[in-house]
């Protein structure tokens, strides 16, 4: 597995933790959880990867990382 898949395989772990939580907006708790817990070099990568078409993001996931890269 590639370093971006081991990415995109974590980020949506944490995608399908928060996701079914009825207490937390899941989008805005996954893009919280990559800004406080992954590292830097982490975050580049997996916004990287989302620019270059996010494949294997699941949709959440996806806008989270969006989020993470427009700075929200």
């Amino acid at each position: 597995m590639s370093d971006d898949g081991k990415l995109v395989m974590m980020a949506n772990q944490i995608g399908k933790f928060y996701v079914p939580q009825k207490q937390v907006e899941p989008v805005g708790a996954i893009a919280t959880h990559l800004r406080k817990f992954w590292d830097p070099r982490m975050r580049a990568a997996i916004i990287s990867h989302l620019d270059h078409g996010g494949a294997g993001l699941d949709p959440p996931v996806r806008e989270a990382v969006q989020r993470l890269k427009e700075g929200a």
